[in-house]
């Protein structure tokens, strides 16, 4: 693997069919984005992954704290010892999931609370890998992307999705400001950047600035 090259591994989980990622590089040294393991198979399957490749996972971090995305978290936390990083404006939305999560089929689900929080300008780095923290509310309050320029991806969540957006009527999500997020934030972004969004395949910002039926 060439130096500063970022390999991204995809995940889909749990019964809301949830991407998680995890990302690495050369030095072996990963980040868990959005773990949505929801139960004992999903987790063997990710440990599978980062035991086979040799990977030392550094780093837990959440675009956002809906249900399907924070699943993991607990084993992530206890498995690898690293603690939970979200954006502040999100901690309300964690703190929400275990009142409703038994109601959506998971009486098993454990809590983490997050011990540093992401910030816009303030860069996630592992290994050799910088990864820019952009704010992009609209779907959570405190949803954020990670996008690595120098391989053009973006681990995009729930804003994004082919010839698609997130959702905006659960707790905290606002129509026109995820619009202004999309079209500030990653619209800016150079058109053949890869967006690897929280649920469904990926797809460029090229494409849906020409074809996603919502920003038109």
């Amino acid at each position: 693997m060439p130096a500063n090259s970022l390999q991204v591994k995809l995940f889909t989980f749990n019964p809301f069919s949830e991407n998680t990622y995890v990302l690495y590089d050369a030095t072996k040294e990963c980040v868990v984005i959005d773990p949505g393991c929801a139960d004992k198979e999903e987790q063997q399957e990710l440990q599978r992954f980062i035991q086979a490749q040799g990977l030392k996972v550094v780093r837990l971090l959440n675009t956002h704290c809906h249900i399907d995305h924070v699943l993991g978290n607990k084993f992530i936390a206890d498995t690898y010892g690293v603690p939970l990083e979200i954006h502040e404006a999100d901690l309300a939305v964690l703190r929400a999931v275990p009142t409703y999560s038994a109601a959506y089929g998971f009486p098993q689900y454990q809590e983490v609370l997050p011990e540093k929080f992401l910030k816009e300008g303030e860069n996630v780095t592992f290994g050799e890998t910088e990864l820019e923290v952009l704010f992009t509310p609209g779907h959570a309050p405190g949803h954020v992307v990670f996008y690595h320029p120098q391989s053009k991806n973006l681990i995009g969540g729930d804003v994004l999705f082919h010839r698609s957006i997130g959702r905006t009527d659960l707790p905290g999500g606002d129509h026109n400001t995820l619009l202004q997020s999309i079209r500030t934030k990653l619209f800016t972004l150079p058109e053949e950047v890869t967006v690897y969004p929280g649920h469904g395949p990926s797809t460029t910002i090229g494409e849906e600035k020409a074809s996603n039926p919502f920003l038109s």
